[in-house]
């Protein structure tokens, strides 16, 4: 099981597959690296993929250097050096996805070009209370409860007809019951607290914006008291923004052959 340790002692399990520009892709904020595990064989046909769990989720150990999107940024930044790499495409998504755009802004040093899928940079009011009412039950009862509630915000409601349906929300729950309900809430603090609206200009790379038309979490025009991707598809010159309909949050998920098609064709231009 490979991993590498940041000099914060943070532990850090990454799995590398295919080959090609290496992309790195950060998760959202229960699901660890099983986030991707319908995108990245897609991906990798086309591209190295670099899957790994933030410290915290997952396989990896440890917490965030300081509680708020410059600490993971940075961790980040250190783990694509420790990785071997100068540069790396990055594909983030929903908490992944504000971890991204911060290490984008802030050390754009190591950021080639850059994929952010379902998202915002400032949560509306309505999404600061789902995200409350998660928290709640990741403290007072088990991650698996938190799965099943996520779901029920995060996919097309047309999702629920599938054949697969039943089968995906079980392994969401192993994954979620994977992650730590202390980093869980930690995350999703940073989440509440965090309005990146003023970091979206300092943004230079390349940019593809992924969303759900049916997205209740982060929807791409949340209300006025969020700052959604239509906004910010405004403000970073020359980005590219794609609505995939019949889609909820969990866009990668839901439509990973789309999603894979459209961000193989971004990183080949």
């Amino acid at each position: 099981m490979p991993t590498v340790t940041l000099h914060d002692g943070a532990t850090v399990w990454y799995e590398p597959t295919g080959a090609g520009t290496p992309l790195l892709q950060i998760h959202g904020s229960a699901f660890g690296h099983k986030n991707f595990e319908r995108l990245s064989p897609l991906l990798a046909a086309h591209v190295e993929v670099l899957d790994f769990d933030l410290p915290g989720y997952g396989e990896s150990h440890g917490g965030p250097t300081g509680q708020d999107f410059a600490g993971y940024a940075a961790q980040v930044a250190e783990l694509v050096g420790a990785l071997g790499y100068d540069r790396v495409d990055v594909h983030g998504t929903s908490f992944g996805a504000m971890i991204a755009l911060t290490l984008a802004a802030e050390h754009p040093e190591v950021v080639d070009r850059l994929v952010l899928s379902c998202f915002v940079a400032r949560y509306d009011s309505a999404a600061r209370m789902m995200r409350a009412t998660w928290k709640r039950a990741a403290v007072d009862s088990t991650m698996d409860a938190v799965a099943d509630l996520t779901a029920v915000a995060g996919f097309a409601r047309s999702y629920y007809d599938r054949d697969e349906a039943e089968t995906q929300l079980d392994l969401m729950r192993k994954a979620f019951l994977r992650t730590d309900p202390a980093a869980f809430v930690a995350a999703t603090e940073a989440i509440e607290r965090a309005d990146l609206s003023g970091l979206v200009p300092q943004v230079s790379a390349p940019t593809l914006l992924l969303a759900g038309a049916e997205d209740n979490m982060t929807p791409f025009r949340p209300a006025d008291s969020g700052v959604g991707m239509a906004r910010i598809a405004e403000w970073i010159p020359g980005v590219q923004s794609h609505v995939l309909d019949r889609c909820g949050h969990y866009l990668v998920i839901e439509q990973a052959a789309d999603a894979a098609a459209l961000i193989t064709d971004f990183l080949r231009r």
